[in-house]
């Protein structure tokens, strides 16, 4: 039997690097071999330690925090791309400035503040509003929070389409072998709708008659017609893992062939298991890749 590499999905990418505010001016930061790296701040660890101890963070640092923290977030299969042709339009203006996503933990308040203290008239309440501590207030503490992971979200889109590839194959590699009936639902939607508009340019069908759906246990799973005329219908039954390993890596649609798993990652030769038809039997292709302009690296058999 093939053995297909699931665990080093990303050895299939190059690096990437893109340029984000930090303090009063930019630093790169770089994606590479799985990891969020910065190059202009050889010592983060300690600059994490030193904001622990309550000094301030570096943009770039706060960044690779809000990086390790959305690797296996859902959502963001959600909100990210689908295809290399989408485009999402955010922008590091749309990304609220540190402190700005905790502004939800200040409230207007009119009339008694305090049970038995002066009654503030709404003019002042409005020009000064009461802090309400998070600690004291769960409700807004937790809106708080929602707001951070918002704002967190935002940033790591604004970091531009390489980075979003590869931060949605990381979430679907931290899920590839735990499959919770909670999460079923969200990998399902993510795996049909990215396998669709593939299976569109492999065989021509119409996206409305792609079903994708979650294979469980070992394999690649199955690819297979049904039906015949306007009731036809194409089945992908593929892993959680082809997320990450083939769709991440550009690799879903190569020579003609679909590719449904891959054998031996690596840049910029790799090995990938990929069926020529639906129905037909998968064989054994060496890919080479070349990067390109866009998002993902261009690959041929």
């Amino acid at each position: 039997m093939t053995s297909i590499h699931n665990d080093t999905w990303f050895l299939s990418l190059p690096p990437c690097s893109a340029r984000v505010p930090c303090g009063t001016g930019e630093h790169a930061v770089r994606w590479e071999s799985g990891e969020f790296r910065l190059p202009s701040h050889p010592d983060g660890e300690s600059e994490l330690v030193l904001a622990a101890l309550g000094g301030e963070v570096a943009g770039c640092v706060e960044l690779a925090r809000t990086w390790g923290r959305h690797t296996d977030d859902l959502t963001m299969l959600q909100i990210g791309p689908r295809e290399p042709a989408d485009h999402i339009a955010i922008g590091w203006n749309d990304v609220p400035k540190p402190g700005q996503a905790a502004h939800a933990g200040w409230i207007a308040m009119s009339g008694p503040v305090v049970p038995g203290g002066p009654v503030m008239p709404g003019g002042l309440a409005a020009r000064f509003p009461r802090p309400v501590r998070g600690p004291r207030d769960p409700m807004q503490a937790e809106l708080r929070k929602a707001r951070e992971r918002t704002a967190g979200r935002l940033a790591l889109l604004a970091l531009g389409p390489a980075f979003q590839f590869r931060l949605a194959g990381h979430v679907a590699a931290a899920y590839a072998h735990r499959l919770p009936g909670q999460n079923r639902p969200a990998l399902h939607a993510a795996l049909h709708g990215r396998v669709a508009p593939v299976i569109e340019a492999w065989t021509g069908i119409d996206p409305g008659q792609v079903r994708g759906s979650l294979h469980d246990g070992d394999g690649w799973g199955s690819v297979s017609l049904t039906g015949k005329g306007g009731g036809r219908m194409l089945l992908a039954c593929l892993p959680a893992a082809w997320l990450a390993s083939v769709w991440a890596c550009g690799l879903a649609l190569v020579a003609r062939h679909l590719v449904v798993a891959v054998t031996r990652p690596g840049w910029p030769d790799a090995q990938v298991l990929a069926l020529a038809a639906p129905g037909r039997d998968p064989v054994l292709l060496e890919v080479h890749g070349t990067e390109g302009s866009g998002a993902l690296p261009r690959w041929e058999a």
